[in-house]
């Protein structure tokens, strides 16, 4: 971005960040969150073919992460849901009824709504799976509770992943300051002013 004013890339680069930390909220639906914010990395260093600063070790480092975060989710809501006592089918089923719950009530709350949705999918799709593989209530029970668990930590995790993600982006997009020049150069009637000013104090 050496080609802009610093004022300018400053604004565009804030509002880029902006434009990714709303993008990492799309997790508590269930959606590829982190993911679109690595094709939005990528479309900002197609569109700014100065940033040479993001080479290999800055994309390992951004996909890294981006796994990163997949495996923590798919992980906790599958270890807690088992210590939990849930089924394979009913952990399978808490995962689904999270994503339907996020979408069904994201309307509400300016949003929140979705994690409410997220968190109560998960313990009703993995309740009822539960009871229709002929568990008792109180283990069904006792299965959606880790199921619901799971989901928030898992959901937890991801996002900060992501987060983690858009500080390691700011680091390599945001414009050097030092490179902008305070003041315009002066030309040689400034620099004779600039020498006679002293001895006229």
């Amino acid at each position: 971005m050496e080609f802009l004013p610093f004022p300018l890339a400053s604004v565009l680069a804030g509002a880029f960040l902006g434009l990714l930390s709303f993008v990492l909220l799309l997790n508590i639906f269930g959606l590829p969150a982190n993911w679109i914010v690595v094709a939005l990395v990528a479309v900002w260093k197609a569109l700014h073919p100065a940033a040479e600063s993001m080479g290999l070790t800055f994309w390992v480092m951004l996909i890294g992460l981006a796994l990163l975060g997949e495996a923590l989710e798919m992980a906790l809501q599958i270890v807690k849901a088992k210590r939990y006592g849930s089924s394979s089918a009913g952990t399978f089923a808490g995962m689904v009824g999270a994503i339907v719950g996020a979408i069904l009530l994201a309307p509400l709350f300016f949003g929140l709504g979705a994690l409410l949705g997220a968190l109560g999918g998960a313990w009703l799709g993995c309740l009822l799976m539960e009871l229709l593989k002929g568990r008792p209530m109180r283990e069904a029970l006792d299965a959606a509770m880790g199921a619901m668990l799971g989901r928030f930590l898992g959901t937890v995790c991801k996002c900060g992943a992501g987060g983690a993600m858009v500080v390691l982006t700011s680091r390599y997009i945001w414009p050097e300051p030092s490179a902008v020049p305070l003041a315009p150069s002066l030309d040689a009637t400034g620099q004779t002013v600039l020498h006679i000013l002293p001895w006229l104090c």
